[in-house]
């Protein structure tokens, strides 16, 4: 009942925002007018054409091809019928449904179409990312389901509505950009890896390197949590036989939120039923030796798990390794990352990057940080390791801070020449206000990522935490662009596994995220303007 109550809210907004974007907006615009072309030539069958200005392999491409097929065919034009499965059936449904919708407000008609390009105007590919937001909501409430299990259905919805109105995912719904079937495919992939179904899960996941490049980070970082599940599920050792009539074992019951839910099981020698009477009033609490730990004891421990058990990780986890391998291959092919446009998307130490994502997440959640019992939670983490500890860190921190901002602080031509993106007033107008701007700004990007480590660290083993801040930099150093949609992906893993469950401020964060896509919306629909050096209508997007 969720998931459908999930996707009839998804849809409501998703068709009213589509025919209105389609309305207003009819053409391609941006970077649509690469994805439209070729998406287009793949309709027609044409799957030699590649135009080399297209940086990302043609996955968005393919996920259209077979649903564009199926309508094509379902409006009479075609001559075969086939039999379809419930979700070719439900894409199928969906796709004509847009369609229908759009022909009532005059700017595509069924009834016309005569070819499969027909089927693949700028409305009908658009629509892709609305049926893709809707699989996404659903993919996350499972996620939800399977990391916080203790969470009512209620709450669930809650916070996958709320994931789904993120703005930077909200906005490039109702645009045939890669950013929607990318975060789709991931969170598909990390679904299910929390199954335990590691081809699948391997399976989708070179799915998402086919839509783009850098999911091959997330492949190895969604593999990197499945080894940690695995080999911490399976450690032995940790608690011993008791020498007394109660004996205590340890099943090292493990959740896929990364923290070991150890459950006590009491049994008595003599009675069955007093065994249940005191296992059930006992709590599961996590393993104080090893939640406790340092993150160097926590990887010595790993290490020494992933010895004893190294053969069968090696075979369960041996789709990723051939993913991986594959990516490896294609790069050497490829001579590089990118596809197409090499020399403006090179790659470029960025640390500043990582230091911007820090600040925009906490922007993006701050009904959730934002409060005084997280500020005295802070202090009270700074008060444990004392003034000393606190001090040498901070200035560790400080000085690769001011490191990055002014050896790696990359202004891309684009960032600096396209006035459309919103980037490009942050950098002019805040950044490069003054010279100074970008060193003052150095210890909010470091207490932004202090708040962040720190509520991951509260619910995630420090492994984990160290995984995800690796990947999160793997995946936007590199890029010399500042581009925020890059940030979707590390945002919604940070957001999964914080834990937030006060269902008042993820309402608050839910009414943050409408406003500004409203806002975001209006400028984008209703204020264009006009460059005096090239035709055309520009609008303000992210």
């Amino acid at each position: 009942m969720g998931r459908v109550a999930l996707a009839a809210i998804v849809s409501s907004w998703v068709i009213l925002v589509t025919v209105l974007v389609n309305r207003v907006v009819p053409d391609p615009y941006m970077d649509e007018i690469f994805h439209i072309p070729q998406a287009q030539q793949y309709c027609k069958g044409n799957f030699k054409s590649w135009d080399p200005m297209i940086t990302t392999p043609p996955g968005l491409y393919v996920v259209l091809s077979c649903p564009s097929e199926m309508i094509y065919e379902s409006v009479g034009v075609g001559d075969i019928v086939r039999e379809e499965n419930d979700l070719q059936l439900f894409l199928n449904l969906y796709y004509l449904s847009l369609a229908q919708v759009a022909s009532l407000f005059g700017f595509y008609s069924i009834k016309d179409t005569s070819s499969f390009s027909d089927l693949c105007s700028s409305a009908i590919l658009r629509s892709v990312n609305g049926v893709l937001a809707v699989i996404c909501c659903i993919i996350l409430y499972d996620v939800i389901t399977h990391l916080k299990p203790a969470l009512d259905d209620r709450k669930k919805m809650l916070q996958a509505v709320v994931l789904s109105l993120y703005p930077l995912h909200w906005f490039f719904t109702f645009l045939y950009y890669t950013d929607v079937a990318s975060l789709t495919a991931v969170m598909a992939m990390y679904l299910a890896s929390l199954k335990r179904n590691y081809w699948l899960s391997a399976l989708i996941g070179a799915f998402s390197v086919v839509i783009r490049q850098t999911n091959i980070i997330w492949v190895l970082f969604v593999a990197c949590t499945g080894i940690l599940d695995y080999s911490l599920n399976h450690r032995k050792g940790i608690v011993g036989k008791a020498k007394s009539d109660v004996c205590i074992n340890n099943p090292s019951s493990e959740n896929s939120t990364g923290k070991s839910n150890v459950g006590l099981y009491v049994k008595k020698r003599k009675s069955v039923k007093s065994v249940d009477t005191v296992e059930s009033s006992l709590p599961r609490t996590p393993a104080p030796t090893f939640a406790s730990s340092g993150l160097v004891s926590e990887v010595q421990t790993i290490l020494l798990m992933l010895w004893h058990k190294k053969w069968e990780i090696l075979v369960l986890f041996s789709p990723y390794l051939l993913v991986f391998v594959a990516f490896i291959l294609f790069v050497r092919w490829n001579g590089g990352v990118v596809l197409g446009a090499k020399e403006a998307h090179t790659v470029t130490p960025h640390f500043a990057q990582i230091l911007y994502f820090g600040l925009v997440s906490i922007l993006a959640l701050a009904p959730m940080y934002f409060s005084i019992a997280h500020s005295l939670d802070l202090l009270h983490l700074l008060r444990r390791y004392g003034p000393l500890c606190c001090f040498f860190q901070g200035f560790v921190a400080l000085i690769a801070g001011f490191l990055s901002v002014h050896f790696f602080s990359v202004a891309h031509p684009y960032l600096l020449a396209d006035n459309r993106h919103y980037p490009f007033y942050l950098w002019r107008k805040i950044i490069m206000a003054h010279w100074s701007i970008k060193y003052l700004l150095v210890p909010i990007y470091l207490c932004s990522w202090l708040s962040i480590i720190h509520m991951l660290g509260k619910f995630q083993r420090k492994i984990w935490v160290l995984a995800y801040f690796l990947a999160t930099a793997a995946v936007l150093v590199p890029a010399p662009l500042i581009e925020f949609r890059y940030y979707t992906i590390p945002f919604y893993f940070l957001v999964l596994h914080s834990n937030f469950q006060d269902s008042e401020k993820w309402f608050l964060t839910g009414i943050l995220y409408i406003g500004v896509n409203i806002f975001t919306m209006m400028m984008f629909l209703f204020r264009p303007f006009h460059w005096d050096h090239e035709p055309g209508i520009q609008r303000f997007i992210w």
